[in-house]
């Protein structure tokens, strides 16, 4: 693919941020709405209320129907998305670039204003789809870990919420929460593709010209926690496999060490050339799934191990995840497993970048929380200047065994509360 010109940033009198990227050698846009808003944001009594309200922007406005919407996109042979995180929202498309308007039309009519109808329809598909996560404990035991990590911090809350606040949450209290969060200092429309960057401005300009949203200014999350406390977790549910998750804060969206974190996470457990990887599931036939992983918050992360295995092997797949846990800590990486990691990464990142989706998602989400937009040759600079030194610094500190907690699926706590003697013994004792 030609090297695309690098982004463009307008930053309009309400408060807006429009972002855009253009890739001259595909026929293709993506556009999307961003709002700094999710289920950090809500009450417990809200619980829930960022998505289900992200489902509803897709029930109508005024001008188009449920229908409507659906139809509109088809036609265009375009797709459309939207997804709700613990710090954002997002609604997007992709589309043949000369749909540009049309596209656009929708998608701000949708965001901006939403009409509720049909709303105990979706109050349905969304406890449906709350009962359905609750019957993945694959899924499930992620936030089990989050809730140990961070207690009652909104960050330790669900995503997807409660099914009893969205079987009973009243119309007024979401167009309330819409009105005073989907404001124009807490939103980026971004765009990536074959266009133009001053069309995309006047675009937004026209939709956003004496209408929602108002507001002056961006709304504050409450301050993650400062300090932490090993915990242990365990939902009790009859499953064939115990689903484990070991995790603890992480760091910060914009702390530069998060391209340091992408390759301690590459090797531990992010490619199928990982110790974790390679030690419980190629080695031992411990687990089909086991991996690592890492998000990041506005002032906070987290980062986790999951292992999906049957309850005779929980001990040992514990014992093989804490003995890999410990080389991070005691042993010298080697050379060649970081230089094979860092290419790993810039891999993966140079061929996301093929896709225009992905180079909107990019840059809507840095402008929106306020991490450098880098071009791709910074990115990739930045990994190339990870050093032995930054990665074994950064495993001894995030991924200290006492300083992890521990969440379990499963039918009984016995098994994992056994375990967790193989990954410290302060772990058994909160069990």
């Amino acid at each position: 693919m030609t090297a695309p010109e690098h982004a463009k940033l307008t930053e309009l009198d309400s408060g807006v941020r429009v972002v855009s990227e253009h890739v001259p050698a595909v026929r293709s846009i993506a556009l999307g709405f961003w709002i700094r808003t999710g289920s950090r944001d809500e009450t417990p009594e809200q619980a829930g209320i960022s998505h289900f309200l992200e489902h509803l922007l897709f029930k109508g406005t005024d001008r188009f129907s449920s229908r409507q919407i659906d139809e509109e996109f088809d036609a265009m042979g375009a797709e459309v998305n939207a997804g709700t995180g613990k710090e954002t929202t997002s609604v997007y498309s992709r589309f043949l670039d000369h749909h540009l308007e049309r596209a656009f039309d929708l998608l701000q009519d949708m965001t901006l204003r939403p009409a509720y109808p049909d709303i105990d329809s979706e109050r349905d598909v969304v406890i449906e789809e709350i009962a359905m996560y609750e019957d993945e404990p694959s899924d499930k035991v992620h936030d089990v870990l989050a809730t140990a990590v961070f207690g009652d911090h909104p960050l330790g809350r669900p995503v997807i919420g409660r099914a009893e606040v969205i079987s009973s949450v009243p119309v007024p209290d979401i167009a309330s929460y819409h009105d005073s969060h989907y404001v124009a200092p807490n939103m980026v429309v971004a765009a990536a593709g074959n266009l133009e960057h001053e069309r995309v401005v006047e675009l937004v300009q026209g939709a956003l010209d004496g209408k929602r949203p108002g507001g002056t200014e961006s709304l504050a999350p409450e301050p993650a926690p400062e300090t932490f406390d090993a915990a242990v977790r365990f939902h009790q549910k009859d499953t064939e496999q115990y689903h484990v998750c070991l995790g603890g804060p992480g760091i910060a969206r914009g702390d530069d060490r998060r391209f340091v974190l992408r390759v301690l996470d590459t090797i531990l457990g992010g490619s199928s050339s990982s110790r974790l990887f390679q030690e419980v599931r190629e080695k031992r036939g411990l687990a089909y799934s086991v991996y690592s992983y890492a998000s990041h918050y506005l002032d906070s992360g987290q980062i986790g191990v999951y292992v999906g295995t049957r309850p005779d092997r929980v001990g040992e797949a514990l014992e093989a995840i804490g003995g890999e846990l410990r080389r991070l800590q005691e042993e010298d990486l080697p050379a060649d497993e970081l230089e094979r990691a860092r290419e790993n990464v810039k891999g993966r990142i140079t061929l996301s970048m093929e896709s225009t989706l992905a180079r909107m998602n990019r840059i809507g989400s840095a402008v929106l929380t306020g991490v450098p937009l880098l071009t791709l040759d910074e990115v990739l600079d930045a990994v190339d200047a990870v050093t032995v030194e930054d990665v074994a610094a950064l495993a001894r500190e995030i991924y200290a065994p006492e300083r992890l907690s521990a969440a379990c699926v499963g039918a009984d706590e016995a098994p994992f509360r056994a375990g967790l003697e193989h990954v410290h013994p302060g772990l058994a004792a909160a069990a």
